[in-house]
């Protein structure tokens, strides 16, 4: 095999390691700088009002993110995409004593 094909399949590896929970060396998250919080929220399916509290967010941080008048912290950022991608995970999270 190749040196590229070498180093191709050697990154392959390390991502896969990654994705299983196997290492986290190596690897940096990078969190995107803005989030489309109402896309989010909408593909929730709940009001802001309901997605604020689901989330633990405020409804005002909510309304303003959404039109644009602030952005999310970085923290928040983060549990928005994880809300994005699995927003069961997170209310059984929050839920959980």
């Amino acid at each position: 095999m190749s040196r590229a094909g070498d180093r191709i399949l050697s990154s392959a590896r390390q991502a896969l390691a990654f994705a299983r929970g196997e290492t986290t060396e190596g690897f940096i998250v990078h969190v995107p700088k803005q989030v489309d919080v109402k896309d989010i929220r909408a593909k929730t399916g709940l009001t802001q009002a309901a997605f604020a509290r689901r989330f633990g967010f405020t409804a005002a941080a909510v309304r303003d993110w959404e039109q644009g008048r602030r952005q999310p912290e970085q923290a928040a950022r983060v549990l928005l995409l994880v809300i994005a991608h699995n927003p069961d995970a997170v209310t059984e999270a929050l839920a959980a004593e």
